[in-house]
């Protein structure tokens, strides 16, 4: 192979104490360095190494490692400011599945993962080389390679030959690593946000004498919001700002500080980042917007060199209200109030009116990032950060754009295990997407994608701002309902038919009371009242009968949650009566949730405090409790779910696969649509059934394979093709119920008169059977990864759009959602008594159309339409696959952005 053909990308990743390293391939251009490495070793460490303390063995490795590039051959180093730290290399020698590793750690720098980060990234790329076992050699006293080995998340083995041990690792991708690198991962990024949101000293660069600067203001927020730590600014001008003193450049403040706020001009951040990088600034906040290409690139190459975590730029800053810090790196009008919901977003507008929002509601901040352009710091960090920092019970996001959504993905769905995570979903109209783009300079992401990934990862994804706002309050304020039940209790009857109609739209339910409920909740009510659902308790009832009312409602087993409708009325002046006291005194934090409606009421949502420190969400509109209540509901659905699996399919050949693959790709290097034969090969290596053709180019070869293919009836279907056709019947090339020979030659006739030139052959059909008409397919987006498609198919497909979607890997909850979840679902299940179609059957296409998307990179469409599905079978009439020239990618693997 050659050097590019060896040579892996260049990626920054974290070690375990948060401090940076650049991982690549070896050049020949290293030998030095690596001859260094070996030479400032210890001659213990040489001999752990190598089994003696020999010079010559040192030598002999850095030529090996930095040789031209050879088959079976690879070697990763780990560098950081032009230093190499560690070297790992793998060679096969007579099994091509099976390789040899060895790995080197400079001196000083054990025990903080730079091995075992070099080797997650050997893993990866023996892997792509179809490399399926490690063995290596190490001696037994060895004790640290070999925990290393023993603590990757790998099964490996060990054999005891004298002194020696000789070690087995296979490469199996499972949970089991997956898990063990994502722990080492979510260690050392929380590890590397420390300076960030916990520093011991802060510089503001650019904080300037000019009242209203952007410089100045956050130096204000700053001093102003107490922060307990050292606190510098950076002006050669002067010696002090706003009290602060200032010294001439970073490199002479009296103590390096963790983090550095920017807030100069573009041209100068390439230089200022540089300077920060040389002093040992460990993190940097970016508030500076309109960065050219140049100015963008030096500044990320400074903060990769140097180990520096970036916040922005374009951002409104950062704050973490932790009182023994209270660090408010902000230029928002207001300090955040302490609280418990961590806050990330892209935009500043709306990351001010969530600060502002969640202060008024009382829930506040833990700690709030403005993400701006997000070069560096995402949104996966921060989840990160939140599930360990110990303050974080509520994590609000708003974020355009997604840099690693299957890693985010991962997150996400432990971290909703533990706090509910909520987030805008931005984006959803093309206008919509355009400002995203042009705002953040970030890649649209699709609808269906994006909405695919938030609900398999358990993420509250609402519409505005305010429904953000409205279903934090309710999440933070109450427990989660155990369903969709609501019961309305109204004093007035109007506000009770609005509730209901809200609750109904939302796909909330409104069970009917037993006759038994009915006696209980009259014998506590004001003559006069209905007790129905809702509950008119009339405009006479009274605070202690409202109490008496909702408790009695939230004992019924029937119930999941109750909502009061209530309007100021004349008698409950005139009595002294407070009906909202009904639900905020006496005990602190039901089993079941409460939650309020007051029309009168001036702001959208606010929280009411209530007994023993609990609260309870009022809302302005009933349409937005009914929102808040539907998403806890479903939140409550989503935690009560087990966790997903994903199902061991039997008769696939992946190995076939990727020869089928590799061989039109060889044949067509730009990519293309599959011919019938080509794409049923493929479809054959994953088990999917299709309906019998056979494959003419000629006249009589179309009648001789109508002949072996009629069905019962005897009649066929014939379908033009030729290559980059698509949509068979927008072009009119198909012909449905051929009968006889006469029929099948007119329709060859036919194609051949209409799309001479074009057409390369027909696939011949028997008439399918009747059955519900499906839709199943694969988009392959370059972010998200591939995406699966399911639901009604036919020529109306793209017209009625009854589609769900779900990211690939799918698990056995995933495909029964896409089952189960498109208007046509009825049809599938038995509708009216008709038979179920052979729902198993679906499972397993949906299953294995995931496992071929997951398999083969190279799949960028897969197009199953019609799929038939009857009580008896699945079958795929017709499919169409297309494949493009790409590299597989591993989406867990540690690296930065």
């Amino acid at each position: 192979m050659t050097d590019d053909e060896r040579d892996r990308p260049t990626v920054h990743a974290l070690l375990a104490d948060g401090t940076t390293v650049c991982i690549r391939s070896v050049r020949p251009g290293d030998h030095d360095q690596l001859r260094g490495l070996y030479e400032e070793m210890s001659p213990e460490h040489l001999r752990l190494r190598f089994f003696a303390a020999s010079r010559r063995s040192a030598d002999l490795a850095a030529d090996r490692a930095a040789a031209p590039a050879r088959p079976g051959y690879r070697a990763l180093l780990a560098e950081t400011q032009g230093r190499v730290i560690g070297l790992a290399e793998y060679e096969t020698v007579d099994d091509p599945e099976t390789a040899e590793m060895s790995i080197a750690v400079a001196d000083g720098l054990h025990h903080r993962g730079v091995g075992t980060l070099l080797v997650e990234h050997l893993v990866s790329a023996a892997r792509a080389d179809g490399i399926t076992t490690f063995t290596a050699d190490a001696l037994s006293e060895n004790y640290e390679v070999l925990r290393l080995f023993t603590d990757l998340g790998l099964r490996a083995g060990r054999r005891f030959e004298g002194p020696e041990v000789r070690c087995t690792i296979a490469l199996d991708e499972d949970d089991t690593y997956l898990a063990a690198v994502e722990a080492r991962g979510r260690a050392a990024d929380v590890a590397s946000l420390e300076p960030l949101l916990r520093p011991d000293a802060v510089a503001v660069v650019g904080a300037g004498r000019r009242p209203g600067s952007v410089g100045r203001a956050l130096l204000h927020h700053l001093h102003a919001g107490g922060f307990t730590r050292r606190l510098f600014a950076v002006n050669p001008h002067v010696s002090s700002v706003l009290g602060v003193p200032s010294y001439p450049s970073v490199s002479s403040l009296p103590k390096v500080p963790d983090l550095a706020v920017l807030a100069i001009p573009a041209d100068a951040l390439p230089a200022t980042a540089e300077e920060c990088g040389k002093a040992g600034v460990r993190a940097l906040l970016v508030v500076t917007s309109g960065l050219d290409p140049d100015q963008a690139e030096a500044l990320m190459t400074a903060c990769r060199a140097y180990g520096m975590r970036l916040v922005g730029p374009n951002c409104l800053g950062i704050s973490n209200t932790d009182p023994w810090l209270r660090l408010d790196a902000t230029f928002a009008a207001d300090h955040p109030r302490p609280g418990t919901a961590g806050v990330a977003v892209q935009s500043g507008g709306v990351g001010i009116a969530l600060l502002d929002g969640l202060s008024r509601l009382g829930i506040g901040v833990s700690s709030f990032v403005s993400l701006g352009d997000k070069y560096d710091v995402s949104g996966n960090d921060m989840l990160q950060w939140w599930e360990s920092d110990g303050r974080t019970d509520l994590a609000l996001l708003h974020l355009e754009s997604f840099g690693n959504p299957r890693a985010f993905s991962r997150t996400a769905r432990r971290v909703t295990r533990r706090m509910p995570v909520l987030t805008v979903d931005a984006g959803r109209t093309e206008a919509g997407r355009r400002a995203a783009a042009s705002h953040t300079a970030a890649a649209a992401t699709r609808t269906m994608t994006r909405q695919a990934l938030f609900t398999q990862a358990g993420i509250t994804a609402t519409r505005s701002v305010g429904e953000l706002l409205e279903t934090a309050a309710l999440l933070h304020a109450q427990p989660l309902p155990a369903g969709t039940r609501v019961a309305i209790v109204t004093n007035a009857g109007g506000a009770g038919v609005l509730a209901a109609d809200a609750c109904a739209e939302a796909g909330l339910t409104l069970p009917a009371p037993t006759p038994e409920l009915i006696d209980d909740l009259l014998a506590v009510l004001p003559e006069g009242a209905a007790v129905g659902n809702p509950v008119d308790a009339t405009a006479a009832v009274t605070e202690d009968q409202l109490r008496d009312c909702v408790d009695r409602l939230l004992r019924y087993p029937g119930i999941d949650t109750v909502l009061l409708a209530l309007v100021p009325t004349a008698i409950a002046v005139a009595t002294g009566d407070d009906l909202v006291r009904a639900v905020t005194e006496g005990p602190g934090r039901r089993e079941r949730p409460v939650a309020v409606v007051r029309l009168e009421q001036d702001l959208p949502v606010k929280l009411l405090p209530a007994g023993e420190g609990g609260a309870v969400p009022s809302y302005a509109e009933p349409v937005a409790a009914a929102r808040a209540l539907v998403h806890a509901a479903r939140r409550a659905a989503w935690l009560n779910r087990p966790v997903g699996t994903i199902p061991e399919l039997v008769e696939v050949d992946t190995a076939s696969a990727h020869t089928v693959a590799e061989t039109y790709l060889a044949a067509h290097p730009d990519g293309g649509w599959l011919d019938p034969r080509t794409c049923a090969e493929l479809l054959a290596c994953y088990g999917i059934p299709q309906l019998p053709w056979a494959w003419a180019e000629t006249e009589d070869d179309a009648v001789i394979a109508a002949e072996r293919l009629r069905g019962a009836d005897g009649r066929v279907v014939m379908k033009a093709h030729w290559p980059g056709l698509v949509h068979k019947t927008e072009q009119h090339a198909i012909h449905l119920d051929l009968q006889g020979d006469a029929q099948v030659r007119a329709a060859f006739r036919d194609f051949e008169t209409r799309f001479a030139g074009l057409m390369t052959g027909v696939v011949v059909q028997p008439l399918a059977a009747r059955g519900t008409e499906l839709f199943a397919g694969v988009a392959q987006d370059d972010v998200f990864g591939p995406l699966v498609l399911f639901g009604l198919g036919g020529t109306a497909t793209e017209v009625l759009a009854d589609h769900a979607a779900r990211l690939a890997p799918l698990t056995d909850h995933d495909v029964h959602d896409l089952i189960t979840t498109p208007r046509c679902a009825p049809l599938l299940l038995g509708a009216h008594g008709s038979r179920p179609a052979d729902l198993q059957g679906l499972e397993q296409l949906l299953l294995r159309l995931s496992r071929m998307a997951g398999d083969l990179p190279q799949l960028a469409e897969a197009d199953f339409n019609p799929v038939l599905a009857t009580p008896a079978a699945v079958t795929v009439l017709d499919a169409r696959v297309r494949l493009l020239p790409r590299r597989a990618q591993d989406p867990y693997l540690r690296r930065l952005r």
